[in-house]
């Protein structure tokens, strides 16, 4: 059976695997992220592909990175949390471990994975958004990853929902991930437990004061029943909702994933972003209504989905 080896790149951590044609991860290591060095990373990277493939006959690698990612998958043009800018990745760490490398945009990675092995299985037209500290999509249709014209479509957490609203990392105002991601919930609930500590009294037992506040709290005094943290998950929940809505509007999918750390509490706010969705959609009454789906493959969706593209590159 066929192997390749799917490597997906975040921040602080490196996760690698060997990965059979069924989506399988038949082994696998962690290493630490040096983020502050490009050359470090991918020598980390070339050192944990090289160990895996001891042994193995490996076919090729497929690198998730958190960046944008040009239209011929071999440079990072630009990654918020590390020191890329206008990297050359693909050729770097295809000269350290001699095989050919395909690297890819992380969320997109994910969205083929999950695509091929997860929750995705069967459909043809799929979005996946993966909500965590931002919110980052991929784009499948009609079996084929959608990437735009220059690699770097599908950033989804950067569309415009409040105009001149919150700032974004990005330099704009107003994104998406600025109300439906992570940090979105974080900052909700200080909000809401600075301005009413009665309330959020379980949450605030958890974690002390409100900004020391951070997401497990959250959830921890959202499933005691906090009323603070119950209201940050549904105002979470009504802006996925509505941004899902927006992505309907333009894309008319068969389904929607949602994936990345917020997505495992997702019984917390997942019926409130379908509430949100079916009440916002343009047309309603007359469309059918998209999906929404919980991502099956949870961490391991970029490294399956990552090592299956290096597979058909």
């Amino acid at each position: 059976m066929a192997l390749t080896i799917g490597v997906d790149i975040g921040g602080t951590k490196i996760a690698a695997g060997v990965v059979d044609e069924d989506g399988q991860i038949v082994a696998h290591l962690l290493r630490p992220t040096p983020a502050e060095n490009p050359d470090q990373v991918a020598h980390t990277i070339g050192e944990a592909v090289l160990e895996l493939a001891k042994d193995r006959e490996i076919e090729a690698v497929g690198l998730g990175a958190a960046g944008f990612v040009d239209e011929t998958r071999s440079i990072v043009r630009f990654a918020p949390n590390l020191a890329w800018r206008e990297e050359p990745l693909q050729k770097k760490v295809s000269d350290l471990v001699g095989l050919p490398v395909v690297v890819e945009n992380d969320a997109n990675a994910m969205a083929w994975g999950e695509a091929r092995f997860g929750a995705g299985r069967g459909e043809t037209h799929l979005v996946c958004v993966t909500v965590g500290t931002g919110i980052g999509g991929g784009l499948v249709f009609e079996g084929s990853l959608y990437r735009g014209r220059w690699g770097m479509g599908a950033e989804l957490g950067h569309m415009q929902v409040v105009p001149e609203g919150r700032p974004c990392g990005c330099g704009n105002l107003g994104c998406w991930e600025q109300y439906a991601s992570g940090s979105a919930l974080v900052n909700e609930a200080r909000i809401i437990a600075e301005a009413d500590p009665g309330r959020a009294a379980t949450l605030l037992k958890i974690a002390g004061t409100p900004d020391q506040i951070e997401g497990q709290e959250i959830t921890d005094a959202a499933r005691q029943g906090d009323s603070a943290a119950l209201a940050a998950f549904a105002s979470i929940g009504r802006w996925i909702g509505q941004g899902l809505a927006d992505l309907a509007a333009v894309l008319d999918p068969g389904c929607f994933i949602l994936g990345g750390g917020v997505s495992r509490a997702s019984d917390l706010w997942i019926d409130e972003a379908r509430d949100s969705f079916a009440t916002q959609l343009s047309g309603r009454g007359h469309r059918p209504l998209a999906d929404i789906r919980p991502a099956e493959l949870g961490a391991s969706a970029g490294l399956v989905g990552a090592a299956d593209l290096a597979r058909r590159r």
